[in-house]
């Protein structure tokens, strides 16, 4: 049994964790300077976060695992089922196991947060959970996966962004205030940046196992510069936020994080080979994650 604890830790993907849980951060934060934090409503939406995070990355292993899509001719980092370490059988064991954790995790969420007062609001994150559920196991798995469509990244805008800092501040104050839209769409740029050069990474591989991702239909120069437009309109959305809801000097502080995001934004404009994008992936990631801890913590100061 412990010679498999590498293999699921790996399966995991843990460095996809730190982007997962940005959107929270943010609705945290926004609820903390609006007087509704709670500690226990936090721990609880992070852990159900990292929970579909992972249910996701299991999911997607699988699905890639079982069509063939993952395969020697890929560039990133070698997956379970691929090499073989985790049988599809035993992930699809661990998929259920996760989705079980996730359904835990809502229910103490709903509890903790509405309690039996507010029954619609609970019905509501029920249904949130179960289409997060439908999402991450739907992306590569079964007759018509909409990964291989290229619709992923409509619903990592969605969830990662919308939903994760909307809903995340919503369990705290029971409303839906219009300063915290923009950064949710700031964020749900970033999080289709990062998928969008996991897409570019891969578009050759993809491209032989027909997986249709955005960045297969659009091309190598296109999707460079699709993914450029994200970043920018990323940048812009959150300083015109910073403008229009200035309340001190500290609400500039996530602007730091605007200086690897430029300098990301020349990388991937240099980049010439597949394999170019993949030391991008962590840089991104990180630094949407970075954005959104100083982005949430500039509005608590």
């Amino acid at each position: 049994m412990f010679k498999k604890i590498k293999p699921w830790v790996s399966a995991f993907r843990l460095r996809t964790l730190p982007l997962s849980v940005s959107g929270i951060i943010i609705g945290s934060c926004f609820a903390h300077y609006n007087g509704k934090f709670d500690g226990i409503i936090m721990t609880f939406a992070i852990l159900l976060t990292i929970a579909l995070q992972v249910l996701s990355n299991l999911a997607n292993d699988y699905g890639d695992g079982i069509r063939g899509t993952d395969n020697d001719d890929r560039i990133g980092p070698e997956r379970a089922i691929q090499s073989g370490a985790i049988t599809p059988e035993e992930m699809f064991e661990g998929i259920k196991m996760n989705i079980l954790v996730v359904i835990i995790l809502t229910v103490g969420l709903v509890f903790v947060s509405f309690g039996s007062k507010y029954f619609l609001y609970a019905m509501i994150f029920f249904l949130l959970s179960g289409l997060s559920v439908y999402a991450a196991i739907n992306y590569t798995i079964g007759s018509s996966p909409y990964g291989y469509k290229g619709l992923g990244d409509v619903f990592v805008f969605i969830f990662f962004g919308l939903i994760s800092v909307v809903g995340s501040y919503f369990l705290y104050t029971k409303q839906v205030d219009h300063h915290v839209w923009l950064p949710a769409i700031s964020l749900g740029f970033l999080s289709m940046g990062v998928l969008n050069l996991n897409n570019m990474r891969d578009i050759d591989s993809d491209k032989a196992a027909r997986k249709y991702t955005l960045a297969v239909k659009l091309g190598k120069d296109k999707s460079k510069a699709y993914h450029i437009i994200l970043i920018v309109l990323a940048i812009a959305i959150s300083c015109i936020f910073s403008i229009l809801y200035y309340s001190n000097p500290w609400n500039f502080l996530f602007y730091i994080a605007y200086i690897p995001l430029i300098m990301h934004i020349n990388a991937v404009r240099k980049a010439k080979y597949s394999k170019d994008f993949d030391p991008q992936l962590k840089v991104l990631a990180l630094t949407a994650f970075l954005f959104s801890v100083l982005l949430g913590v500039g509005y608590i100061l």
